[in-house]
């Protein structure tokens, strides 16, 4: 300061005006910034933050995103694993398409029609998209896209985002493995990535009508069991309904097994997802303020153990077997039971939402295979019906005293599986009426790797009765 004004003394006495100005608009900038800093300061109590808040929290954001695209190896592995050999590259494939396709669509379409920002078409239920352009302006490094509670620059946060868009379609990846056409499935991933599932989200995460439910308090959903799990497992249900199960799974009463063929591949998925979901729900946080980064880890390893314990003891019990694909579903739904309530539970709330999520997805599965519902890997299970779980688990195990209620709940995961549903139901409808959404007899004999794409996952090593 005093070298700014001796500089101005220094001056001739034209040009003195001019340089009290530059002065006056450098003091009012600092004061400024004082200012600012100050709040920030006084916001946070008697003790300040001992570390660049934003630059941390900008860097855990981009960890987490990392994290949750490992999530779509896990898919891809788990998939695999648990569906027969001779499908393996179509899986692989499907699930790389999902990726490639989800984040172009998001970028060009979904991220803006997800967050409008007051900008509606329809007045909080429905907003035209548009590609991202320079999400930058708004301050690429200070707190000028979203304030200290949305802690990260406008890319940080369209990257986080865009992770989770694909995961939607990954689901329903899963849930008609082993039948379907491959293309009419990669257009309906563009239709569900870049045009339902932002829309459907909007509704909460971009301050849509759910901002009304619970009197007010809004609804709650922390990282996405109704907007991500439920809408990706009822557009799953829609789809297997219209593609009808493999051939010779059910015959009369009977329900034959189609065992995974590498059970080594899928348990590796599961711990991806697992570790993947530190940064699905971690990153949720939308800052690193240490107090609920470290809770939502907590409970979502609470939930995600208590999930696969609940599960395989049930397996051990009733089906007389400890069933490893039952134990990994359990750790999933676990994880999905978490996901809407991770910052809102205590660790023996977690502990039980998961041992309940367990048992739901073991009876779910069953109830389903009963129902002659075929899903290979159990994603609507898992992600349908144990979203809703998470969803209503939100009001029952909330310690905050938020005021959210279960019809409150109910009514936001309602709406978000209804107009999943009806969504894929008729995309899918349309899709299959158009050129057919599933493979041939003698395809889905031979195996799709082969008929899809002339490739097989393991030429040398494949059993000779799935040639």
């Amino acid at each position: 300061m005093c070298m700014l004004v001796g500089a101005v003394v220094s001056l001739p006495a034209a040009e003195v005006p001019e340089a009290v100005a530059t002065v006056a608009e450098a003091v009012g900038e600092i004061d400024d910034k004082r200012a600012a800093y100050e709040e920030l300061v006084a916001g946070q109590g008697e003790h300040a933050y001992a570390f660049n808040f934003f630059v941390v929290s900008m860097l855990w954001t981009v960890i987490a995103a990392a994290m949750v695209f490992i999530m779509h190896l896990g898919f891809a592995t788990l998939e695999a694993g648990l569906t027969q050999s001779k499908n393996t590259v179509n899986i692989l494939f499907k699930n790389l398409g999902i990726i490639c396709l989800g984040l172009l669509t998001y970028a060009l379409w979904g991220f803006n029609s997800h967050y409008p920002d007051g900008d509606w078409l329809i007045s909080g239920f429905f907003a035209l998209g548009s590609p991202i352009g320079d999400l930058n302006a708004d301050g690429g490094d200070t707190f000028g896209y979203g304030g200290v509670e949305l802690c990260m620059t406008g890319f940080g946060d369209f990257i986080f985002q865009a992770m989770f868009a694909a995961t939607a379609a990954t689901i329903v990846s899963g849930a008609v493995a082993e039948r379907a056409k491959l293309l009419p499935f990669m257009i309906f991933t563009v239709l569900l990535v870049g045009i339902a599932y932002p829309w459907v989200g909007s509704w909460h995460w971009g301050e849509g009508w759910m901002a009304s439910l619970n009197g007010g308090n809004g609804f709650k959903d922390f990282a996405g069991s109704a907007v991500v799990h439920a809408f990706g497992g009822f557009a799953a249900l829609a789809c297997v309904l219209l593609l009808g199960p493999r051939t010779g799974k059910y015959v009369g009463r009977r329900i034959r097994a189609f065992p995974g063929h590498n059970m080594p591949l899928a348990t590796i998925g599961v711990l991806l997802l697992w570790f993947g979901w530190f940064g699905f729900n971690g990153g949720s946080v939308l800052s690193a303020a240490p107090g609920p980064l470290g809770l939502v880890f907590t409970t979502t390893a609470l939930a995600a153990a208590a999930g696969g314990v609940s599960a395989a003891v049930l397996s051990w019990s009733i089906l007389k077997k400890p069933d490893l694909s039952m134990a990994l579903n359990g750790v999933l739904a676990g994880l999905v039971g978490i996901t809407a309530n991770a910052d809102i539970v205590s660790p023996m709330g977690s502990i039980l939402i998961g041992l309940i999520a367990g048992g739901i997805v073991f009876f779910s599965v069953l109830m389903l295979d009963r129902l002659h519902i075929d899903d290979p890997v159990g994603a609507i299970s898992v992600h349908g019906v144990c979203g809703v779980w998470g969803i209503v688990a939100a009001a029952l195990f909330d310690v905050t005293d938020s005021g959210y209620t279960v019809i409150g709940q109910l009514i936001g995961v309602a709406a978000v599986a209804v107009a999943a549903f009806a969504f894929s139901y008729i995309v899918f409808g349309i899709l299959k009426a158009w050129m057919g959404v599933r493979v041939s007899e003698d395809e889905e004999a031979e195996g799709l790797d082969i008929g899809e794409h002339g490739l097989e996952a393991y030429p040398n090593f494949q059993p000779l009765a799935e040639r």
